[in-house]
Parts: C-alpha cells; sequence; structure tokens
C-alpha cells in the first residue's frame, strides 16, 4: 500500500523520518516530501504546517503528486478526556472540527454541504484497535492551541466523546473526504489542559523528555494495515 504521511511540525516529522527505510526526497508545490519504506508500505512523508489551511495545501499537493491510497496524519495532540494521559496514542476512528459554524441551518462543527464526522477506514481502525498502547476514538480539530480548562470545557460540551484535540486533522480529512482517499489520524498525547496548572509548559517538558520510541508506536501501528 502507498501511505501518505503528513505532520504539521518539524520536530514531528523528525521523529517520523527515521522510521523509513530506503529514503530519498523530491521537491513539489514548496514542500519536502521524504519517500521511504515501512515493512511492506511504500510511504511518503511531509511537514505541512501548523493549522487547517496549511494541513489542507499540504495533503492536496501530497494526493496530486503521489495518489497514496491512505493518508495518515500523524503528530501530537493534546488530551481532551480523563481517559488519556501523556505518551499515550490516540487513533481518530472519526474526525470533527470543533470551531466551524456556518449559520441556524447548519450543525456546529460541519461545513455546510459536508459530514460533520469524517470516519477512517473501518479495515484500518480494526487492524490497530486491539493494540495495548492505542485508545480509538473521536479527534476535534479547530485553529487554536487549547491551553486552557475553560477552552477545553467549551468544546467538550460540544464534543463529550472527544479524546483529543488537535489543529490539522480536520481539514486534512475534509479534503480526503472530497478526493475520495481514506484517513486516519494518530496522535501522541503532549499536554493535557486542566491536568496541570500550565500546559503550555506540559507541552515544551514533552518536548524535552519524550524519547523516539513514543512515535515507534506509529510504526508498529503501520506495520498492522
Amino acid at each position: 500500500m502507498k501511505i501518505g504521511i503528513i505532520a504539521a511540525m518539524r520536530k514531528e516529522l523528525d521523529l517520523l523520518i527515521p522510521l523509513l527505510n530506503n529514503r530519498a526526497e523530491e521537491r513539489h508545490d514548496h514542500f519536502v516530501f521524504y519517500k521511504g519504506a515501512i515493512g511492506n508500505h511504500e510511504i511518503v512523508a511531509m511537514q505541512c504546517g501548523i493549522g487547517k489551511v496549511n494541513a489542507a495545501i499540504g495533503a492536496q499537493s501530497m494526493i496530486n503528486h503521489f495518489s497514496p491510497q491512505l493518508i495518515i496524519n500523524s503528530g501530537v495532540a493534546g488530551g481532551a478526556d480523563h481517559g488519556v494521559s501523556v505518551m499515550d496514542v490516540v487513533v481518530g476512528a472519526r474526525v470533527a472540527y470543533h470551531d466551524v459554524w456556518c449559520g441556524p441551518e447548519s450543525v456546529l462543527g460541519a461545513v455546510q454541504g459536508l459530514p460533520l464526522f469524517y470516519e477512517a477506514p473501518a479495515e484500518a481502525i480494526n487492524a490497530i484497535k486491539t493494540h495495548s498502547g492505542v485508545k480509538c476514538g473521536l479527534i476535534v480539530s479547530g485553529d487554536q492551541f487549547v491551553d486552557n480548562v475553560d477552552s477545553l470545557r467549551r468544546i467538550k460540551a460540544n464534543f463529550p466523546e472527544a479524546l483529543a484535540v488537535d489543529m490539522e486533522s480536520g481539514a486534512i480529512a475534509q479534503v480526503c473526504h472530497i478526493y475520495n482517499v481514506p484517513f486516519m489520524s494518530m496522535r501522541v498525547i503532549s499536554d493535557s489542559p486542566g491536568a496541570s496548572h500550565d500546559n503550555t509548559a506540559q507541552y515544551n517538558d514533552f518536548w524535552a523528555d519524550a524519547p523516539a520510541h513514543t512515535f515507534e508506536i506509529v510504526l508498529e501501528l503501520i506495520n498492522r494495515l
């Protein structure tokens, strides 16, 4: 299978690139794409940049130039539930926006004319959901670093099942939906709003303390696909 992996930040991508065998680089549309292999899968990895617009542009470029059979958004996310902790891996069985509102004729979170929830392919979720280090559920996205319990409480009021919050998964899911490319999000929890008096510091500590093996579970999950 040809799998595209999109990370928002360089420090996320730097933890993923060493997992690739036989690496090579290509440049398209101002992006650098890292080609290689994980197990029997052909992999193309890239950094898109932070936020929904960057994520959508990156996904479009990935689809145009490489035609992946599955796109995975991998990186870090904030924990949004007491059931997840820093260093846990959350896989988005469903992805939604938490910051979209198109008016009274629309559902909160849905771009008008598009689904509220973007579903990951069932066969991919079934292949990895039994892994002991994985929690599958809802990931919600918005152009906001959620750094306090009040912001998280507002999100949870609308999406009580959310396990994690990020800034890219929803936009990549939307592009993949439009182009009929299967999509899933795999996120390592870097901080938990409300669990710490300063989860910005918690986030920074994650990058100082988290060894590369926190991302090796992504390698294990891809090998199960």
